[in-house]
């Protein structure tokens, strides 16, 4: 038996935009690691990271695309999704202290499917983009 098609109400429009910012502190960066495991002392270690193109130490580039994760995750809680992909293009670096602000666009609405597809962007405090990207989410009944 099919079930019924039924009609993507999520009161979305193309353009609709969410964002939420965070500052990337030391803390902030040690406790990303730890969960990812990703001890790569660019991001640890102050001498080692002196030596690189950056001068000092950077944020890891998933902690942005986490960011992502929670502006998602908090603006469509009321609307229960699925995170079905996500592109990212590290553009920038991100340094300790500075702030980031992820912003998701919506770009596309697929109702057949009950797809959203959002434009993806990170910017540091200066307004310089240091993430882009698109994600693509299915709203559960």
């Amino acid at each position: 038996m099919k079930h019924p098609k039924t009609a993507l109400n999520t009161n979305l429009q193309i353009g609709d935009s969410f964002s939420t910012a965070k500052q990337i502190t030391d803390s902030v960066i040690r406790a990303f690691a730890e969960v990812s495991g990703d001890y790569n002392p660019i991001h640890l270690d102050e001498n080692f990271a002196a030596q690189t193109r950056f001068g000092k130490r950077i944020a890891h580039g998933m902690l942005s695309g986490a960011l992502i994760s929670a502006v998602l995750g908090n603006e469509f809680k009321e609307r229960k999704i699925v995170y079905l992909s996500q592109t990212l293009k590290f553009i920038a670096p991100v340094f300790i202290d500075d702030y980031v602000t992820a912003t998701a666009t919506v770009s596309k609405i697929r109702e057949d499917k009950q797809i959203i597809t959002l434009e993806t962007i990170c910017t540091n405090q200066n307004g310089e983009t240091v993430v882009t990207g698109e994600a693509a989410v299915m709203i559960l009944p």
